[in-house]
């Protein structure tokens, strides 16, 4: 479980740094005032400001559940097979969703991507409730 928890975590600091990057570039270019960082408010922003910005969101949403259950595998000393591969289809999926998110943003394809990883979550939970039965 500790390698897809720390594969997670990576991409995590890979949307952040690209959204830092982005902030700063669309701020240098003149597209958005400083001042918008303060409260996130008013003014159009570019849409990659927007959707790097959501996407650093998403990492702290839907992820926070499979933290905890991996957490629960591990300090409850279950080992499972079934669990590792949900575990890394979940963040595969959410790398395929950020990777849609920030790219060409197909909204088809990023529900479908964002629905499979809340699934692989989900089972997660169910193969560790059935484990403590």
């Amino acid at each position: 479980m500790l390698y897809p928890m720390f594969l997670m975590v990576l991409l995590t600091f890979v949307v952040g740094f690209i959204t830092v990057k982005v902030r700063f570039a669309s701020v240098k270019s003149g597209e958005v005032s400083a001042k918008y960082f303060k409260l996130m408010d008013g003014g159009n922003v570019p849409e990659i400001v927007t959707k790097t910005s959501r996407n650093f969101n998403n990492q702290f949403e839907v992820p926070v559940l499979f933290y905890v259950v991996c957490c629960l595998y591990i300090s409850l000393g279950i080992e499972s097979d079934l669990a590792v591969i949900f575990a890394w289809l979940f963040v595969v999926s959410r790398m395929v969703h950020s990777y849609i998110h920030l790219t060409y943003n197909y909204i088809i394809h990023r529900m479908l991507s964002f629905w499979a990883g809340l699934m692989f979550v989900l089972a997660l939970w169910i193969v560790l409730f059935i484990n403590q039965i």
